[in-house]
């Protein structure tokens, strides 16, 4: 048998190595506290449940939903209006995505041709990479350094690449970083995207978990936004929708038509229950969202504080589910540590070098069990005296 050359690019995915190491220590009998993958504990608000469980009865629900209804459609620009006061037109600016996973693998099948060159962030998301490299795209990393709050310096990515760049994706609040870039950063990526004729893809999964009282907005709301690229978001983390995969592209026309086109020779669409229990979270009481985010700053709280009591520098993350934490200097490579911390604590996280070159030297941490299991992590490191 012979397979595709394009394979050679992709070994086994982290989260299921990750997932074999969680599986051989849960079989010696020994606790595993699971950090690694970004998986919401948080289960959706009743209501939501109660929506979907309605839709899946109604046995006209079960022929292809083709496209998005009308009733999605609205819902999701009524979302936009309300949250950001972004006008979206619905049949040309909205697209539904079975994930934002599929959507960003897909989204790079519809823009880039083999040998084009995208830019995307390091460290970044896995499929943020992987998605352009299906494609056969060539990638440009750019930076995201601690000594810059890990923002894109967009100064420095040097112009000969600036040329050739076709796409670029951009995401704060940052997965994994948990960084957020400043209002003007935004201005600065309006105006490089069109100087040198790049479609930006703004991921803004997490702009509703923010912490501290900060406060986050769109990439659209800002002037000339619409003109140069679209925006992702996601009902994953907010509503804790993760496992039904719900997420949608809104923003530019030209690029949202596309990627419908693509989506239109490989899907049928989302499931109309899946769809009626998204309109049902998004345009229904959004108590729920406040009371997630809350929940996702206590269990930063307790991590975090309490780490750094036992010896882990780090800094608190200003929002996203996830802390970004560098390993101690004896480490040869954040596996290692990985390996050592699981084996001495039973805390599993997630290896920096699985984020891209710049990743190296740093854990993830995903915010995804009870606090009280936090603490219990909290507690093991310090009796392990890894630091």
């Amino acid at each position: 048998m012979e397979f595709a050359k394009r394979m050679d690019q992709f070994g086994e995915g982290v989260f299921s190595r990750l997932a074999e190491m969680r599986k051989e220590r849960v079989a010696a009998g020994k606790q595993v506290i699971d950090l690694s993958i970004g998986a919401p504990n948080i289960p959706p608000a009743k209501r939501i449940m109660e929506a979907m469980a309605k839709a899946v009865m109604e046995p006209s629900n079960y022929v292809y939903a083709i496209s998005d209804t009308k009733a999605m459609l609205e819902a999701v620009a009524g979302w936009y209006k309300r949250r950001y006061n972004v006008l979206l037109e619905e049949n040309t600016e909205i697209c539904s995505l079975i994930g934002s996973q599929d959507g960003l693998a897909h989204i790079a099948l519809s823009i880039l041709d083999p040998g084009d060159v995208m830019l995307v962030p390091d460290p970044c998301y896995p499929i943020f990479a992987d998605g352009p490299k299906l494609a056969g795209a060539e990638l440009y990393y750019m930076p995201q350094k601690k000594e810059n709050n890990y923002v894109i310096q967009l100064q420095d990515i040097p112009e000969e690449v600036a040329k050739k760049a076709k796409l670029m994706l951009v995401s704060y609040p940052n997965n994994p970083t948990a960084a957020m870039a400043p209002v003007e950063f935004y201005k600065e990526l309006i105006q490089f995207a069109k100087k040198y004729d790049i479609i930006v893809i703004h991921d803004n999964a997490y702009s509703e978990l923010v912490f501290d009282g900060r406060k986050w907005g769109s990439f659209l709301e800002l002037d000339g936004a619409k003109e140069v690229g679209v925006e992702f978001n996601s009902l994953s983390k907010t509503y804790g929708l993760a496992g039904a995969r719900i997420g949608y592209c809104v923003g530019n026309a030209r690029v949202v038509g596309m990627l419908k086109t693509l989506k239109s020779n490989i899907d049928y669409g989302m499931f109309l229950p899946i769809q009626a229990a998204a309109i049902e979270a998004i345009t229904g009481d959004q108590n729920i969202v406040e009371e997630t985010r809350q929940a996702y700053e206590r269990r930063r709280d307790v991590l975090c504080d309490g780490l750094i009591e036992a010896g882990w520098q780090m800094d608190k993350p200003p929002g996203t589910m996830f802390v970004w934490a560098p390993i101690p200097a004896k480490y040869a490579s954040s596996e290692e540590f990985v390996k050592d911390l699981l084996d001495k604590t039973g805390v599993l996280v997630t290896p920096g070098s699985a984020f891209g070159p710049s990743g190296e030297g740093y854990v993830r941490m995903a915010l995804v069990q009870s606090e009280e299991d936090m603490q219990k992590a909290v507690d093991n490191v310090k009796v392990a005296g890894i630091f």
